[in-house]
């Protein structure tokens, strides 16, 4: 609709040929007003843009140094901007990795014509990764496999490094990415976040024994736990703690008080656990469960409670 009016707009009630020209300078005003006003915001936008985008123009040309002191202002500006090229070079690491399994995945590459024998198209990853961007198949390989520990870490707001995350990939391939996660919040609260190393890494991995069994749909904080616990020797390489022979016993005698009840034969152990579970989950009937948290509780007072 136009801001103009009408020449053939009845003037009888709105005034004089006067008006009708102030009002349409009073309109022409508004457009010119609100054109300047997108142009600057506009020119916010690109300024914004700019100020974040990446690029080797950002980093300081190398010179000597100032002086044999403290760093100038202008050094410290220097330092600074040359800490955010480093810092985006890991985020950029995860972001490759990320990229090209998103490529490999979806066989996007398989309608690129090959570089080198244009009659064909790329069939494999490695191919499309080493001819097309110069990456060599290990490192497609070996960034494909760490770009997702590296992004569940940092959304965790971990620091990690790709030196790091690579001393994790074994850890994922062998358990699962929870397992390799776990691995670092272990060393994390051990050390204290700031002090984690791929040295650390790479020692605490080697650690983990090899009959070790974990469930990659827990928790990364539960697996830390009980990765930690199977090497301090407190559990098992199975992750869940070793039933006393006594309770084993018990158990077994209970089970044949329970066959007898029920005019059975001998009740297999896994069959009396499998109901017991069973009863714990049961919501409509707390029973078991009430039982089970009265008993760790008197456990936990019990291993709070000083030694005489």
């Amino acid at each position: 609709m136009s801001n103009q009016w009408d020449d053939e707009t009845s003037w009888e009630n709105a005034g004089s040929t006067k008006t009708k020209k102030a009002a349409n300078a009073l309109a022409k005003g508004s457009r010119t007003t609100e054109e300047e006003r997108e142009a600057a915001v506009a020119a916010r936008i690109e300024a914004a843009v700019e100020e974040v985008r990446p690029g080797l123009d950002k980093i300081p040309d190398p010179v000597e140094p100032a002086g044999e002191g403290e760093l100038t202002a202008e050094e410290l500006e220097r330092l600074e901007l040359c800490e955010h090229g480093i810092a985006l070079h890991k985020t950029a690491w995860f972001m490759a990795g990320k990229s090209l399994d998103t490529v490999a995945t979806g066989k996007l590459f398989r309608r690129t014509q090959h570089k080198l024998e244009p009659e064909r198209c790329y069939t494999t990853i490695e191919e499309w990764a080493e001819v097309e961007k110069g990456i060599s198949v290990s490192k497609c390989n070996q960034w494909r496999a760490a770009w997702e520990i590296g992004e569940v870490l940092m959304a965790r707001k971990y620091d990690a490094v790709p030196g790091q995350v690579r001393e994790l990939v074994p850890v994922k391939n062998t358990y699962g990415l929870n397992a390799a996660v776990a691995v670092y919040v272990l060393v994390a609260d051990t050390v204290g976040a700031d002090k984690v190393t791929a040295a650390r890494l790479r020692e605490t991995v080697k650690l983990m024994p090899g009959d070790l069994k974990l469930e990659d749909d827990e928790d990364p904080d539960v697996l830390a736990k009980t990765i930690k616990g199977v090497l301090l020797g407190e559990l098992p390489p199975s992750g869940v703690p070793a039933i006393p022979p006594t309770v084993t016993r018990a158990v077994d005698a209970r089970a044949i008080a329970l066959a007898n009840n029920l005019d059975r034969g001998r009740i297999p152990r896994s069959e009396v656990q499998l109901h017991l579970l069973q009863a714990f989950a049961d919501e409509k009937d707390s029973t078991v469960f009430d039982a089970v948290l009265e008993r760790m509780k008197q456990a936990g007072k019990k291993a709070r409670k000083p030694q005489q």
